[in-house]
């Protein structure tokens, strides 16, 4: 293959949603896709997730709705409301809205749910998944990469990193960096709707803040299941892993003085889990050569603005376009270009939001009610805000 030649085979590294989105919309451009995953099996992992209108178009674009909608949920609106009083400071639509004003709905959906469509997607499309393979490095010369994993050598023309905050690729790119810890835990879990009183849990995602908590529910599974995102202050938990078992004691001892409806949801709990929220700084490059990265692997997101998968997503999009178009050194560059603004926005929103939801007692428990206070009472400011996230469609020509 010369120098300037189309890229023909591509591998990809993680079989998370970023990985996967990105290996059906280049597959059915034309383009041989293996994606090397260190994970034995694609198993039930994580619990909810969100996948507002610039998700969806991708996800349409992908022939994927009818999956999709099939299991997700759809909520009537997004809320924010005080931890005890439950008083909502500024509430926006979604259901009602989102299909009209940005052409794409809003769901709600169980991460491996997700996975499991986007895997038959990528299967059915000629992607080959290759299980229980942990890279371990790579090398490349103008026209080649050679990925080095625990089982064997793969060679293709270009190499992407889809393997998280914790990204074996972008080590080789740019060096070793350990990623920063926040100072923030985040309990999760998820309780079966039958378990729970008779409409406790309204149809809405509901963001409850306090101090130096929040807390954040929401139904899964066409309403059959509620998941809860539970974040708090403090410092002596860094383990890394999604699926540390947390003990529901401590949990609910963390949030004992919330309001009825969350110490109610948390009564019902049987099992949860707890992991440390880690964060890196913007990228000064994404991509050297044939190999570049993509979802988290390039911009990990902080949860507090629920754009973390979405702009995986986007980028798998984005990134099947420029291979379809130009050369492979060229088309990651073009790719960067086309994605690196917008990401690190969002980083810096979700970064933002975290320092909203967690304002101290005292002075700084005011400053949060009052700034909640004034997007309350211009919900309209609230909604131009979302249309430069929502409001994107990047299957546009």
């Amino acid at each position: 293959m010369g120098k300037f030649a189309s890229a023909k085979k591509v591998l990809i590294c993680g079989a998370g949603i970023g990985g996967l989105t990105a290996a059906i919309a280049m597959a059915r451009r034309g383009l041989e896709v293996v994606i090397v995953e260190q994970a034995q099996e694609l198993r039930e992992l994580g619990a909810g997730l969100q996948l507002s209108p610039n998700a969806m178009h991708v996800m349409a674009r992908l022939g994927l709705i009818a999956d999709i909608s099939a299991v997700a949920f759809e909520p009537e609106s997004s809320v924010i409301r005080h931890y005890r009083s439950g008083r909502a400071y500024l509430e926006l639509p979604l259901k009602a809205r989102c299909q009209s004003r940005y052409g794409a709905p809003y769901y709600q959906i169980h991460r491996a749910d997700l996975q499991r469509i986007l895997l038959r997607a990528a299967q059915e499309a000629g992607v080959e998944i290759a299980l229980g393979e942990s890279a371990t490095g790579f090398t490349q010369s103008d026209t080649q990469v050679r990925l080095e994993t625990a089982k064997t050598t793969r060679v293709a023309d270009v190499l992407i990193g889809a393997d998280g905050i914790r990204s074996v690729i972008r080590d080789g790119l740019f060096g070793a960096q350990s990623p920063r810890f926040t100072g923030q835990v985040a309990w999760r879990g998820v309780v079966p709707t039958n378990a729970l009183p008779p409409d406790l849990i309204a149809p809405k995602t509901t963001v409850w803040v306090g101090p130096q908590h929040h807390f954040v529910t929401y139904y899964l599974k066409a309403g059959a299941m509620v998941n809860f995102v539970a974040v708090e202050e403090r410092s002596d938990w860094t383990k890394t892993g999604w699926n540390e078992p947390g003990r529901i004691d401590q949990l609910q001892e963390a949030f004992e003085d919330w309001h009825p409806e969350i110490t109610a949801l948390l009564d019902a709990t049987s099992q949860c889990y707890l992991w440390a929220l880690f964060d890196r700084d913007p990228l000064a490059a994404w991509s050297f050569g044939n190999v570049a990265l993509l979802g988290d692997a390039a911009h990990p997101m902080l949860p507090f603005m629920a754009q973390g998968a979405a702009m995986a997503i986007e980028d798998g999009w984005v990134l099947a376009q420029c291979l379809g178009q130009y050369p492979p050194q060229q088309a990651l560059l073009s790719f960067e270009a086309a994605r690196k603004s917008r990401t690190t926005m969002l980083q810096k929103i979700s970064r933002k939001n975290a320092k909203l939801f967690h304002r101290n007692g005292g002075l700084g428990d005011l400053w949060q009610r009052s700034k909640l206070n004034i997007a309350g009472l211009w919900p309209q400011t609230a909604t131009q805000r979302l249309d430069k996230i929502y409001g994107v469609n990047v299957t546009r020509p």
